[in-house]
């Protein structure tokens, strides 16, 4: 079963069923089992031709599949060295099955070698084998596929903005600031000293995002004008929305050290059509700099560093995170709209579990 998703109308979706495909040789059958559902998925879709997010999962011409993170266990294994009934966490789409070719198998992970995902970032294509990892908590499972896939983007912008020294700023202005990546962030932010960060939000998540300590000020959207702009500032925009853009940088303007696009919680406010002033807003692309840190740091050295960070923050989301968990394959399409909608409060996390673990 295939939950599909209108290319060009996120809100149109259709369920389709092709059967349970069989794996062949060298191949290995996935049984989908949990996975969350944030924002982040719905800038998979945004930009899902732009940045090839709709090649991982091919779908008929006009549709697809949206990537998600989160846990399946193995069905079917005709790979050596890979065993039925292992868990793995990774990528994976909104179905109850996935086929993968599975090649450099290690004790701790495998990469899908399939022919569609060649080109396409290897940091997507890894699966880790949780499956007796001493790491590895079944009790956890819902926050860590909530939010680990967003805290990686944390960690790589935060070790992005500090080896560029910050562009000069002494000011991280974070806008969506109550979307995940964002808290993921300002919580590695707030360990840094010289660095003021600022929470950009809207009214009605005010309090919430000023209620966590992540963040030194919370300014709302209508009150862009309170930001200091006499103090070299970074823009960090996980909002994605023309208005939202547009004021910060019309406010700012000289001031602006550096504009950043990170995510597209506002999909649906139109990039402005004039140029804004200061900086031109530029993409920052998380696997560029994974790449760049796996070649300064060695074999490991990412994921150790990661590992670190990612228990320190996991330690602090009980006190704000409350995990919403969808039973069935037939609470994909609902849960799905209202990401899309935005409709849940920012301390709702939404996870889907298929098998009913």
């Amino acid at each position: 079963m295939d939950l599909e998703v209108k290319r060009d109308d996120l809100r149109t979706v259709r369920t389709v069923d092709r059967g349970v495909p069989e794996a062949d040789d060298g191949q290995a059958l996935l049984h989908v089992s949990r996975f969350a559902l944030t924002a982040n998925n719905v800038t998979y879709a945004v930009v899902g031709e732009a940045m090839s997010y709709w090649k991982f999962f091919p779908a008929d011409e006009g549709w697809g599949r949206v990537p998600v993170w989160g846990y399946a266990d193995v069905e079917a294994s005709r790979v050596d060295g890979l065993s039925e009934g292992e868990r793995v966490y990774g990528y994976l789409p909104m179905s109850s099955h996935l086929v993968v070719t599975p090649t450099r198998v290690s004790d701790g992970a495998l990469f899908d070698a399939s022919s569609h995902r060649a080109e396409l970032p290897p940091a997507y294509n890894q699966y880790q084998r949780v499956t007796g990892a001493p790491d590895y908590d079944p009790a956890r499972e819902r926050e860590y596929a909530m939010l680990r896939p967003l805290f990686v983007t944390s960690f790589l912008l935060d070790d992005w903005l500090d080896d560029n020294q910050f562009f000069g700023g002494r000011s991280v202005v974070l806008a969506s600031a109550s979307s995940k990546t964002a808290l993921g962030l300002a919580f590695l932010l707030s360990s840094r000293e010289g660095v003021d960060v600022v929470g950009l939000t809207s009214g009605s998540n005010a309090s919430f995002v000023s209620s966590i300590g992540y963040y030194d000020r919370v300014v709302t959207y209508d009150d862009v004008v309170a930001l200091p702009n006499d103090v070299p500032t970074v823009f960090v925009d996980m909002a994605g929305g023309g208005r939202v853009l547009a004021s910060v940088h019309r406010h700012l303007g000289a001031s602006l050290a550096h504009s950043c696009l990170v995510g597209i919680t506002h999909w649906e406010d139109d990039r402005p059509d004039e140029e804004v002033p200061g900086p031109t807003p530029t993409f920052f692309f998380a696997p560029d700099q994974l790449v760049k840190r796996r070649a300064d740091w060695g074999a490991g050295g990412v994921e150790s560093r990661t590992e670190t960070a990612w228990q320190g923050f996991l330690a602090s989301v009980d006190r704000w995170l409350t995990i919403d968990e969808h039973l069935g394959f037939e609470a994909i399409a609902p849960t799905w709209l209202d990401v899309v909608d935005g409709a849940s409060a920012p301390n709702i996390g939404h996870v889907v579990t298929l098998d009913g673990s």
